[in-house]
Order: C-alpha cells, then structure tokens, then sequence
C-alpha cells in the first residue's frame, strides 16, 4: 500500500525556548541547569540561554542544541565601588526594552527560527511582557527557597496584617505565619528583607513586589525542591501551575570541576563524617565579629575542616589561627562544592543556607550548621531545623562557645546521630521521587512537553 503525502502541507515548525538568566550572584548556575536539562530532553529543540558575557566564563561548555547569546545589560560599572544593588538597579532599568533585541539576537542565531516559549528567572519577570507581544508562553523559575516564594505572592497580605518597615519587625517579630498555608513553621523574623522590614520602599523592594504580582500569569513556575516540600499544592493556590522539580545539580548534574587547591586530597586523609566544611557562598559574608567568633569556634572544637573563605576576609580571622590550625585546618579561596559535599570525610556543612547550597548539601546526605545572613535563608535555616530536623540554625549571632556547643552536639551527640539519619531518608525520598513515574520527574516532563509546545 502507498500512502499518500501532501506536499503542501508546511512541515512542523521547530520549537525555540529562550531563556532569560538574572546575572547575579548565584541565579544564572540555576536556570543554566534546567537548560542544560531541557535540552537533553528534548534534543529537537533549539534553546538559546541569554545573560549578561561576563557570566559565560564559569558556565559548563554548551554544544547542540544549547547555544549562548549576550545580553546587552547595558553599562553597570562592575569595577567600580558601586553597590550590588545599584548594579542591579541599572541593570533591571536597562533591561525590559533589551529583551526583545536579545530575542531577535536569539532567533537570528538558530537561522531564523522563531521563538516559541519564553523561560526566565523569576526576577526577570519584565520577560513576560515580550512572551506576551509574541504570543508564547512565559515560564518562571524561582530557583530560592519553594517556600519564600508564597512571601512574594503574599506580599500585600503580610504588610496588611502587619504593617511595614521596623515598627512591625519589632512589634511582631516572633508572631506565626500559620495564617498563610504552608507557612506555619515560619515567624515574622524569618520573612526575607522588603517583604514588611529592611528597605520595603527600594527599588529592588518593589522589583521583588512586581515579581510577585507577575508571576501567577505565568503559564508555569518551575520550583526546584526537595520531595518533603512536595506538600499539598494548595499553598501554591495563586500560582497557574506550579512545576515542583528535583534539585538541579541532580537533575543536570555538572561536569568536572577542577580542585585546583586540592580540597579533595586532602579530605581523603580523614574518616567519615570527621569534618566541618565552612562556605558561605559568594555573596554573603558574616559581619567582622562573627567571623571571628566562628574562627574561634573551629579552633576550640578540635573539629578538621575546611574553610572556603576569600582573601581578603582572611584578615579578619584571629591572629595566629592559621598557623595554630594548619594542621586540621585548610583554606582555600574556592572549593568545588558538590564533589566536596559528596566526599564520604564531609560530617557537616557550615553555610548561610543559601537554597542551591542547601539543595547540594540534602543532596549528599549531609546535616547543616546555619547561620542565615540575609534573603530566604532565614526561613531556610528554620526549615532545616523545625520541618526537616537536619540542621541546627543560628537565631542569634555566632559565639565561639554556642559555636562549639553546637558542633559538638552535630558530630558527638545523640542529636548529630539523629539529624544523619533524617538527611539521609529525606535525600532518598528526593531521589526516588526523581526516578521515571516518580511526582517530580513528572512534574519535569510536565515542563519538557510544555516548551515542546504539547
């Protein structure tokens, strides 16, 4: 038998997603990650990953059908003395009437093949207004804390209960949140800066307030989580479809990384559980006296650990610690994060608790000390501590005694023993809800047929 083709009929238009990174602090390694993830599911799809050139340079190498396009962020003034938040604020001003030229950058790479679907971070909300104007669908990731997104989706509703700036921080710091689903656990002073305290009239403030107005017109929001979070969905109520997917260093895990100041070695001379890992991300930094508190704190442990700290704060560290501790004691200016998590030597993470960091450190089966700094991490911290049970958080500022108190407690105690045992089921039940027929592997073909166009 011969079936009869119709010529005439224009064959399917191949799918194009863009994908908008923000190109600060720890947001463009995320959504890198679920491109890199998308692209492997869906191999006929072109998609073109936009940020700023400087981010380019740490990213993994991109080849196929993962291509990197500029974006021009207009003129921030990286070298200069020039605040984080001001660069932002120049960024984020720039930024709505250059997406759509990064879109016809995009398209004119793929050979002229159209987009059709918009995938951003969530704080490049702005790339819903470009979606709409060409009739595609704009997809959100909010790769921060699953839970401090119903911060920002409730924003208005926590400033009319309680009011705004440090009148209602301090009149109500220690009151519940148990009046928004989800948010039980959570305290007023666990509430992120900009929600009712810290600045809720700056212009990263109302950036963050737009972001959560905009974001139920997404056609979805993807929230990379762990399987405890993948509560009742109800809590996400305002949200169109929200997307709870597994952690993205174990949904796209990353290439070699190079340990280029030979973290791992040197673990592999210490047993089990043994040591204390100390990092604090790229942006956060403890204030000077903390800093000297938490040396302090390592020193009187008698704990090895290994310390990822800049040079420039080493200045801040007690005279003579390095020396008296050069024997347990190792630091380094970076360490390749998650092959250091994974080192069977790691007994627990000392961190702000920033989401990526905590996603890894759940990830390797491996307990947290938190001291939050800013952002989410509070309500991160409490999470580890109150929900989850494997973590111990800082609620007050670090002292060296409560420091080795705690320590001693994490990798001597009865307590440390149970919080190892609680990370290791919650990691298992991650990774089995990540397995094919699994609720987040779903929830991630979910998000691979809907860039298809399905």
């Amino acid at each position: 038998m011969v079936i009869a083709v119709d010529s005439s009929s224009p064959p399917p238009q191949q799918q194009h997603v863009a994908l908008f990174a923000f190109p600060f602090g720890t947001h463009v390694a995320p959504l890198h990650a679920l491109a890199r993830a998308l692209a492997s599911a869906a191999p006929e799809a072109i998609f073109s990953f936009i940020s700023t050139p400087e981010t380019f340079t740490p990213l993994p190498q991109t080849a196929g059908n993962l291509r990197l396009i500029p974006f021009d962020g207009g003129k921030l003034d990286a070298g200069s003395s020039a605040g984080v938040l001001d660069r932002i604020g120049k960024f984020l001003a720039a930024a709505p009437e250059k997406i759509g030229a990064a879109v016809k950058t995009a398209e004119a790479n793929a050979g002229g093949v159209p987009v059709s679907c918009v995938v951003s971070d969530a704080f490049m909300w702005m790339a819903e207004s470009t979606a709409e104007e060409m009739r595609v669908p704009w997809i959100a990731l909010f790769s921060a804390f699953t839970l401090s997104i119903l911060t920002h989706v409730h924003t208005d509703d926590l400033r009319s209960r309680f009011g705004i700036e440090e009148e209602a921080m301090a009149a109500h710091a220690d009151e519940p949140l148990d009046f928004i689903p989800g948010l039980a656990a959570m305290r007023v002073r666990d509430l992120p800066e900009g929600i009712i305290h810290g600045g809720t009239n700056t212009n990263f403030s109302v950036h963050l307030r737009r972001m959560g107005q905009r974001l139920p017109r997404a056609a979805a929001v993807v929230l990379p989580t762990l399987a405890a979070f993948e509560q009742d969905l109800f809590v996400f109520r305002k949200l169109n479809l929200p997307l709870l997917i597994g952690p993205l260093n174990l949904l796209s895990p990353t290439p070699p990384i190079s340990d280029k100041e030979d973290c791992l070695p040197w673990l592999d001379s210490y047993a089990s559980s043994s040591v204390a890992y100390v990092a604090f991300g790229t942006v956060a930094a403890l204030p000077p006296a903390e800093l000297a508190e938490l040396a302090h704190g390592l020193e009187d442990s008698g704990v090895p650990f290994l310390w990822s700290i800049k040079k420039e704060l080493r200045s801040g560290l007690p005279d003579g610690f390095e020396e008296r501790t050069r024997l347990r004691g190792k630091l380094v200016s970076w360490a390749p994060q998650v092959p250091v998590l994974s080192h069977r030597a790691v007994g627990v993470f000392v961190s702000h608790c920033g989401w990526n960091s905590t996603l890894e450190s759940i990830s390797a089966g491996v307990v947290m000390l938190c001291k939050p700094i800013f952002a989410d991490q509070r309500m991160v911290a409490r999470a580890m501590e109150e929900m989850l049970g494997v973590g111990r958080y800082f609620d007050d500022v670090i002292t060296r005694e409560g420091f080795v108190t705690a320590m001693d407690e994490i990798m001597r105690g009865i307590d440390g023993k149970r919080m190892r045992e609680r990370v290791k089921k919650v990691r298992e039940k991650t990774v089995e809800a990540m397995l094919p027929g699994g609720r987040l592997s779903e929830n991630f073909n979910v998000l691979v047929e809907l860039v298809r166009g399905r």
